[in-house]
């Protein structure tokens, strides 16, 4: 039987008890430590990544009150919190012992000790161990994430009387449970927003779970957000979580729920009906705790009235419904987004001596912005990192106006650069039909997938 990956280090001033434990604990695991005196506790703890801690409770010839023991798990427990201490004592001072387990020891073993007792107390300890370590390491991980999202993220910006309307209603439903369906374009902010909705709510200190489920294809759509057992298919070598239930306690978001076919979307609404899931190839129900977000730019009302989405999964998401207005509605809030997204690319860049000139800015407020919030922030890089000079001006930013695709057809459009026509087609589309993702790839007899892939390609 291989030994456990684990370093127990043993305190006690009786050389037999210590060569004892020892010969018997080196047998199961790779490191045993021991000292006859606690005096280089700090020492070890510094150099040392220790998971268990075996510590008697005398050290002075003639003194058993177990004051030594107790000062010794103050201190271990002050400089390392998480750390399993075990006390080993007599007989007579069982009831000190009990008081050293109120002060946060974890156990302690009686002397003389029966090997089994000693090894199973040994064991349920370093159980503990492992798992508080694992707690530190992930609680570590979310708060990296949390501060990368804040700083990927920001504030919601804009100030118009649409964008006020929008953060009022948020206002409002931020505390409920209320399953939220925000609708926009494309490129508008709209898991932007889910994430302000998350950090308003009373489960902010939760997990935040983004699914995007245009990208999930079928096959793959129960084993993501449903979970999998071990051997459920041919790469399940692990039991695996859903995303349903990673968000326990949290927001779980599903971005892009237009795209769900319709056959997967009886197994959505299942779900959240009955507020359980069963993980692929397994018959357990698991209940979960998580609030509900969703998202689309496709016409919903539109498809159910077409029978293309299901009127009883519409129900069930859009208890409270929020519309974010493209920029075209609201080009007070331009400005906001050029100087917010100017600001993080000179320091990104080290350019923070521009500035924009004033007909380049007036270019920026007279732009359609077809690809809305997200093609501004593609724009505004471009500039940046194109600019010469000590402002940036409109020919930095490479923009395409309604004013020079005004012709009737290709023919009149001077540059022949074909990635530059294409991605004037692009933008036609969009503008044409007000950022609908479906009827803009229809008209230009494209998938959805590869309108997509242009959108990326072009930055829009």
């Amino acid at each position: 039987m291989p030994k456990t990956n684990a370093t127990i280090l043993i305190i006690d001033d009786d050389e037999d008890i210590l060569l004892s434990a020892k010969l018997l604990l080196k047998k199961h695991y790779t490191n045993i430590i021991t000292r006859d005196t606690p005096k280089e506790l700090n020492q070890i703890l510094s150099s040392e990544s220790v998971d268990v801690i075996i510590l008697d409770m005398n050290y002075r010839i003639g003194f058993n009150d177990g004051k030594e023991g107790m000062y010794w798990l103050k201190h271990i427990l002050s400089v390392k919190p998480e750390m399993v201490v075990i006390l080993m004592t007599a007989y007579g001072e069982v009831e000190l012992a009990v008081d050293s387990i109120k002060l946060g020891a974890f156990d302690f073993i009686l002397k003389p000790w029966t090997n089994e007792k000693f090894l199973a107390t040994i064991q349920a300890g370093l159980q503990l161990s492992k798992s508080k370590h694992k707690v530190a390491l992930l609680e570590s991980a979310k708060q990296v994430l949390e501060k990368n999202i804040d700083q990927k993220f920001g504030p919601i910006i804009g100030s118009s009387d649409a964008m006020n309307e929008v953060m009022r209603v948020v206002d409002k439903v931020s505390v409920t449970e209320a399953n939220i369906l925000i609708l926009g374009e494309n490129g508008t902010g709209k898991q932007h927003l889910a994430r302000e909705i998350h950090r308003r709510s009373s489960l902010k200190n939760g997990p935040f779970v983004h699914v995007d489920l245009g990208a999930l294809s079928e096959s793959l759509f129960e084993s993501e957000l449903f979970g999998h057992k071990k051997g459920a298919f041919t790469d399940a070598h692990e039991d695996k979580p859903g995303r349903f239930e990673l968000a326990e306690d949290g927001t779980l978001f599903l971005d892009e729920i237009g795209n769900l076919p319709y056959n997967l979307q009886s197994k959505l609404l299942t779900v959240l009906q009955d507020r359980k899931v069963s993980r692929l190839g397994e018959g357990i129900e698991r209940p979960f705790n998580a609030r509900l977000l969703f998202a689309t730019n496709a016409p919903l009302h539109e498809w159910v009235e077409e029978g293309k989405f299901r009127q009883d999964l519409m129900f069930r998401i859009n208890t409270v419904e929020i519309e974010i207005p493209p920029l075209r509605e609201r080009p007070g809030d331009i400005n906001d987004f050029v100087l917010h997204f100017l600001k993080i690319f000179k320091e990104k860049y080290h350019k923070s001596h521009l500035s924009i000139e004033q007909k380049a800015l007036e270019l920026l407020n007279t732009h359609s912005w077809p690809g809305n919030v997200r093609e501004i922030q593609h724009t505004i890089e471009r500039g940046v990192i194109m600019s010469d000079g000590q402002e940036i001006r409109g020919s930095d930013f490479n923009l395409i106006t309604e004013t020079s695709v005004s012709g009737k057809d290709v023919e009149k459009f001077d540059n022949l650069n074909l990635h530059d026509i294409e991605k004037m087609l692009v933008e036609k589309a969009l503008s044409k039909h007000e950022g609908n993702i479906s009827k803009a790839a229809k008209e230009l007899g494209l998938t959805r997938a590869a309108l997509y892939r242009r959108l990326e390609k072009f930055n829009l």
